[in-house]
């Protein structure tokens, strides 16, 4: 028999014999198949490519519901672009009045693989920060980190993405396997493996780490602390790095390129003093070696012809902040010898393997390294962006409860503010330029009682300008030309005088309003029996107008007690806060007048509002329970509010349609000639049209326009170069541009617009030039002791009342927590806020309703990830606070301030669209802030003067109020003698520029939410 039959048989007779070779031979095809898995990783990328499919996410309208909802509770990552935070920031939002528009929706297998413990898959951003915009989308503040990053996989120098790969990751970019993992190299894997093993069991043991740049990326984002704390921790981070290297399908090349891109622009190189966390190679450079990432690349590119010594000191520096990756505390925040004792060891490691030169090797190490010492400074930043960047980003940090900016331009958050940048910007600068006592000058401040002492430079100004829109008042402004963060608006107490005068006549009035409700049912006869206190001067008139009058409607008795009399004379002592005080007038003029109400705050007459102030005191000390010379008590205290007045109209159109008439049809060229040969030609007049419908032309253009016009003209380079620069288009309004042209304004506006919009209708023409046609017609407006307690008991009561009206303040927006109880609060001895008057003014302007303010209206988080979530600031019906009629009389009696009173020279300078007067009011005030001493007998021993102030807190139609103030602090002050005319005048200044920005003479119903000028 064949042996090998006889051997076949033998086998046959030993089962056992076959079932080895079957188990020899399964695993054989198993350890090859998984050999071919370990190599190539097709099983896996066909599963998690498949997965990822599944892994999404969508941005849908309104709040997701909660089981949709994942967020990350640690990892630097997330916490840094405030992701972990999240929730907490919904809720502070949501309470504070913003409402969620859209929000992302997991879908059920990314809800899936994160319930499993693993990470989200989406494309992380490399780049992220907090940006501002204003209220059309312009950038406000940016900010990126990390700053300085490379774009793409090739713009990374290739002897630094060779070196890396080397020291951590040396097979990610093999492309003979498309499909391989990139997250787990099992030779690594293996050896760390086995080396931990052995570490338990033989101490000296060196352990090498098994990390991939995948899982290192998945370590220092998302695991807590930035660490591996246990091997659960390390199967997390393979797992998810695993996933994400599939996202774009089974092929992983691309994804190892931008892993290996990812890296060195995101890993972690601790923190600098002065700069906060470092992270990435282009900021690590920066920060540790004051190195730029453009010249280091540079220097390391393949064609340089840099010195050598250069080349390897740049490489040497980079290649440190690779190493120092593993401790990067230890390496870049202690001593440097370590981290230099290491670069060198890797610089002979990676020349003896190959990827460096023997020379760049030599050349490096004969270099030492040396890393930025102290504490980074921050570059420096324009004080136009300053202020609109510091107010925006203080507000965001106070709704979302950061304490520190530091944290907040990290988030992955995108703001639009209110604001308007342009408005904002000229704002800025024209009271930044107001410390030039030049520009001071050409702005009418160097007068009397205005700056005519003291030095301009050391004048704060603060500006804010408030927009009423339905539900919620916008800021538009703010702004303020002192050059620290500190904002006057808010920040401090001041005394700004007799803007005080304005709380006093609104709870004067608000009491009249009450009475009013109390008795306008009652007959004549009927108001005969009511008992009235002696001194209750208010509740007596009141009752007595109801006898008599025969227009019994609250806001006729308003308007009467308007006219109510008072005198001024100073001669008077009053016993008020509990000793005796004498008051004087402003103007010795007024000493000898009997005035009214009216009159007395028209021109802001201090004994007038004492007295006023007397009889408001009086009567809340006869109104609290309790009192013995109490003789009415009425617990119920009626507010009534109604509705503010609109107006609004258009003019100019007649002119507008006969310019359309002779101009339509034509082309720019036709268009631009026949209005030349309308004017007598000269260089100044040819300037301005040339310069007004070609604004963004040259020099060069310019000049040949000139010489076609102006053929015999004697005008040289440096004649045409100033004309240029002089009669640029933001140089003038345009009534002025018309004037000093020669022709009417709105010609010149209309061909600047047909030469934009060639294609536009007369009607498309009426609606653009609406803010134009109102700027051209503004030129049309112009004890046992008994004496001794019953003192004590004025005293108290007086206190007493005093709470009273301090409580209707604090409705009103009062900012403090009490009042000094004297009538020389209503002169501002009690102090305010620029910020809380506005808020007054913005209760008056909407009739009596009070609204929200805000500065930011719409907040963007981690947009276009699995976390986005979009919230805009809910509009509301506001709360009422006073009647409509007590809001109407008070904006009356503030339009006679501005008309015929002590904010008289604003008078004219703001004009509705037909050109006739908009309702202009405000109040004035004028603070001197003095720390006085008095000996006995009230003998006067020291003053010493604390602080000097002037405001005006106005409002402008039906839209637009806010505030103006001028503040000098500390013993300067003494140098000033300024008033509240300073800024009136500047307001005067800045009209033309509100009207031509904010479209402020438009009707409320006819205004886009954020107005910028045509060009």
């Amino acid at each position: 028999m064949n042996p090998a039959l006889r051997g076949v048989r033998a086998v046959i007779r030993r089962p056992w014999v076959i079932v080895a070779l079957v188990v020899l031979a399964l695993i054989a095809v198993a350890a090859y198949l998984i050999s071919e898995e370990v190599t190539s990783s097709r099983w896996q990328a066909r599963f998690l490519s498949e997965l990822n499919h599944r892994l999404t996410f969508k941005l849908q309208p309104g709040a997701a519901p909660a089981r949709e909802l994942r967020y990350p509770k640690t990892g630097p990552y997330d916490q840094l672009l405030g992701y972990t935070a999240l929730p907490g920031f919904l809720q502070r939002l949501q309470g504070q009045g913003y409402v969620v528009e859209q929000q992302a929706r997991m879908s059920l297998s990314q809800r899936e693989l994160i319930d499993f413990g693993l990470y989200p898959s989406y494309r992380e951003k490399m780049q992220a920060g907090l940006n501002v915009s204003d209220c059309s989308g312009e950038p406000l503040f940016a900010a990126r980190y990390p700053e300085r990053t490379y774009h793409s996989f090739d713009s990374i120098p290739p002897i630094l993405m060779q070196s890396l790969l080397f020291i951590e990751n040396r097979e990610l970019l093999d492309d003979r396997n498309p499909t391989r993992n990139p997250a787990v190299d099992w030779g690594r894997f293996s050896k760390a493996v086995i080396e931990r093993v052995q570490s338990v069991f033989m101490s000296d043991v060196d352990t090498s780490g098994g990390s991939t740049l995948a899982t290192q990326i998945e370590k220092y984002r998302h695991s807590e602390g930035g660490r591996t704390g246990s091997p659960k921790d390390k199967l997390r981070q393979m797992a998810s790095a695993s996933v994400r290297a599939y996202r774009s399908g089974e092929d992983t090349t691309a994804e190892r390129r931008q892993i290996a891109l990812n890296y060195v622009n995101t890993v972690p190189l601790s923190a600098k003093s002065g700069y906060g966390a470092v992270n990435g190679l282009g900021d690590g450079l920066w920060a540790w070696y004051g190195r730029d990432m453009a010249d280091v690349n540079r220097l390391l590119a393949g064609d340089t012809t840099a010195p050598l010594a250069e080349r390897a000191l740049a490489y040497k520096q980079a290649l440190s902040l690779m190493i120092a990756q593993r401790r990067p505390s230890y390496y870049l925040s202690g001593s440097p010898q370590p981290l230099e004792e290491l670069t060198d060891s890797y610089l002979r490691l990676l020349a003896s393997a190959g990827v460096i030169a023997p020379a760049w090797r030599d050349a490096a190490l004969a270099q030492p390294l040396t890393l930025r010492a102290g504490a980074i400074s921050a570059p420096p930043v324009s004080f136009l962006e300053r202020k609109a960047a510091n107010a925006t980003r203080t507000r965001i940090a106070g709704l979302l409860g950061l304490p520190r900016l530091y944290d907040l331009d990290h988030l992955d958050l995108s703001a639009q503010s209110t604001l308007d940048q342009p408005l904002q910007q000229v704002a800025s600068t024209t009271l930044y330029g107001l410390r030039d006592p030049d520009k001071a000058r050409d702005a009418g401040l160097i007068a009397p009682r205005l700056l005519d002492t003291g030095d301009p430079a050391k004048v704060i100004y603060s500006f804010t300008l408030f927009e009423r829109t339905p539900g919620v008042n916008l800021v538009r402004v703010q702004t303020d030309n002192y050059d620290q963060p500190f904002d006057i608006n808010r920040g401090t107490k001041l005394d700004l005088g007799s803007t005080a005068k304005l709380r006093t006549l609104v709870s004067y009035l608000e009491i009249v309003a009450g009475l009013h409700q109390r008795y306008v049912g009652m007959s004549s006869e009927e108001l005969k029996k009511v008992p009235v206190a002696e001194l209750d001067f208010i509740t007596r008139w009141a009752v007595d107008y109801l006898k008599t009058a025969q227009d019994r409607s609250l806001k006729a008795m308003l308007e009467a007690a308007m006219e109510r009399k008072y005198s001024a004379n100073p001669g008077e002592t009053f016993y008020t806060g509990g000793g005796i005080h004498t008051f004087v007038n402003f103007n010795p003029l007024d000493n000898y007048k009997i005035l009214t109400v009216r009159e007395g705050l028209r021109n802001s007459v201090n004994l007038v509002f004492v007295r006023l102030m007397r009889d408001v005191v009086r009567h809340y000390m006869y109104l609290v329970p309790g009192s013995s010379t109490m003789l009415l008590s009425d617990p119920n205290d009626p507010r009534r509010m109604a509705y503010l007045q609109r107006f609004a109209d258009r003019e100019g159109k007649v002119y507008l349609h006969g310019f359309w008439q002779k101009y339509h049809g034509k082309s720019p060229a036709e268009a631009e000639e026949l209005l030349v040969q309308g004017i007598r030609p000269s260089p100044v007049r040819l300037a301005v049209i040339y310069r007004s419908l070609h604004p963004e032309a040259g020099v060069d253009a310019f000049r040949r326009f000139l010489t076609t016009h102006l053929p015999n003209s004697s005008l040289d380079d440096k004649d045409i170069a100033k004309l240029y620069a002089n009669y640029a288009i933001d140089r003038f309004n345009l009534n002025d541009r018309g004037y000093l042209a020669r022709v009417h304004p709105l010609e010149l506006w209309l061909l600047g617009y047909l030469a934009r919009e060639p294609k536009a209708t007369l009607s498309q023409a009426l609606v653009a030039s609406r803010e134009q046609r109102q700027e051209v017609y503004g030129w049309l407006f112009k004890s046992r002791n008994k004496v001794g307690q019953d003192r004590r008991i004025r005293e108290l009561l007086e206190e007493d009342a005093f709470r009273e009206i301090h409580k209707g303040w604090k409705r009103l927006g009062y900012p403090f927590d009490s009042l000094v109880p004297s009538y020389a609060t209503t002169l501002g001895a009690s102090a305010d806020r620029p910020a809380a008057l506005a808020e007054l003014m913005g209760v008056l302007v909407n009739d009596g309703v009070r609204q929200p303010s805000i500065l930011i209206d719409r907040l963007h988080f981690a947009a276009g990830t699995p976390y986005e979530v979009a919230l805009a600031y809910r509009r509301n019906q506001g709360e009422r606070l006073l009647p409509v009629e007590v809001a109407q009389v008070a904006r009356e009696a503030l339009t006679e301030v501005v008309e015929q009173g002590t904010a008289a020279r604003l008078k004219g300078a703001f004009t509705a669209q037909d050109g006739t007067p908009l309702p202009v009011g405000g109040k004035t005030g004028t603070g001197d802030h003095r720390f006085d001493t008095f000996g006995r007998g009230g003998v006067l021993l020291s003053s010493r003067v604390v602080s000097r102030s002037g405001t005006f807190v106005f409002f402008i139609g039906d839209r637009y109020f806010g505030t103006l103030t001028a503040y000098v602090e500390g013993p300067e002050a003494a140098k000033y003698g300024f008033t509240s005319g300073l800024p009136v005048q500047i307001m005067k200044v800045l009209a033309p520029t509100l009207t031509r920005l904010t479209g402020l003479n438009v009707p409320l119903g006819q205004s886009p939410a954020c107005r910028h000028a045509l060009a």
